[in-house]
């Protein structure tokens, strides 16, 4: 229950400090705040030269798993991911720059709908109750945007950038976690973190980002109130993948499920009281059937995956459909990965005949 709190805490923590970095003291950088959040992923999975200790995510949450070794095709498939994984991050704070919290919000709502839209273009099946239920997500959110005069047409569409990304984001992992691959989540995260470093600093400093920060000393140096909320919005996107992957190993789908949506409700309340988003009546009920139609939608998907893991051997790999049965809370997560990691998936362990590969990041 620990782990739960900490998650929904971290959870709207992250969202609302990096909403304030843009704000309240006019760190208007979404691609160096994303930055600063992978580097401090890519520093948890260094390993200490002198110890031999692995990294911190290793320790708490690798259950004693084997870096696996990529061949050339799957290196390329984990860097291309990369580029998908590392844009998810980006345009979700760029989004967050330019709309409110709780248009950001509503909007993710629609990961699910457009998950499924992409299952269906390579071939996935999904039963008509799951289709149905997210039809009210759809209208809620038709409802909410029509209600919703404070968003810019810029901001619309970073927006819903932002929910192709992670609808692309959810569909890559679940072929990466459970395909060919069959990557354990930290071990993917661990592949992912230096090539997400890199990139978003690339595009900080390609936007001028890094250029503007050099420029304004007054937001490192003679105030440290907006240095303060970037450091911490950092080390809170880190710590809320440690919470997010503890509490997936610890809790039931189920309790999950209501966590997340109750997530969604606290986020949405909070915010607008912090920033004053103005609502309407029809922005209001249009918030009232989103959150409604994700808890649907959370509810027949659990259902769903708890019949076909009855249903199927104890041995079976993990569908790819369960991997693509998501909330729109999952995608909230700065680095979270749309799995859950020792439930469906054994620690790696090093082929016969082969010594384990020793992967020092």
């Amino acid at each position: 229950i620990i782990w739960l709190i900490l998650w929904t805490a971290n959870n709207v923590g992250v969202t609302l400090l990096n909403k304030a970095a843009f704000a309240k003291v006019d760190f208007k950088y979404p691609y160096f705040l994303s930055f600063l959040g992978t580097k401090y992923i890519f520093w948890s999975f260094i390993k200490d030269a002198k110890t031999g200790r692995v990294g911190l995510f290793h320790r708490w949450l690798g259950d004693h798993l084997v870096r696996k070794d990529l061949d050339k095709v799957g290196k390329q498939s984990v860097f291309l991911f990369s580029i998908i994984f590392s844009l998810n991050i980006a345009i979700g704070n760029v989004s967050l720059r330019h709309v409110s919290v709780n248009f950001n919000q509503v909007m993710r709502s629609l990961v699910p709908a457009v998950t499924i839209a992409m299952g269906l273009l390579v071939g996935r099946k999904f039963t008509c109750r799951r289709m149905c239920s997210v039809t009210p997500v759809i209208v809620g959110v038709a409802m909410a945007c029509f209600g919703d005069m404070t968003f810019t047409a810029l901001g619309f569409f970073y927006t819903s950038a932002c929910v192709v990304l992670a609808a692309l984001k959810v569909v890559a992992a679940g072929e990466i976690l459970t395909g060919r691959l069959k990557l354990h989540p930290v071990d993917l995260l661990g592949h992912l973190a230096p090539m997400a470093m890199i990139q978003c600093l690339a595009m900080s400093a390609a936007t001028g980002e890094v250029r503007e920060i050099i420029s304004r000393p007054e937001l490192y140096w003679t105030d440290m109130k907006p240095m303060a909320v970037v450091v911490v919005s950092g080390i809170g996107s880190f710590a809320l993948n440690i919470t997010s992957l503890m509490a997936n190993k610890l809790t039931s789908p189920l309790t999950l499920c209501i966590a997340g949506n109750v997530k969604q409700v606290l986020m949405i309340v909070i915010s607008t009281i912090i920033f004053s988003t103005p609502i309407t009546v029809l922005n209001g009920a249009g918030i009232v059937m989103v959150l409604m139609g994700s808890a649907w939608y959370s509810y027949v998907s659990l259902e769903e995956k708890i019949a076909n893991q009855e249903r199927a051997p104890t041995s079976a790999p993990l569908q790819s459909d369960d991997e693509i049965s998501v909330t729109a809370d999952e995608e909230e997560a700065f680095l979270e990965m749309p799995t859950t990691p020792s439930k469906h998936l054994k620690p790696l362990t090093p082929s016969k005949g082969r010594p384990p590969a020793n992967h020092g990041l």
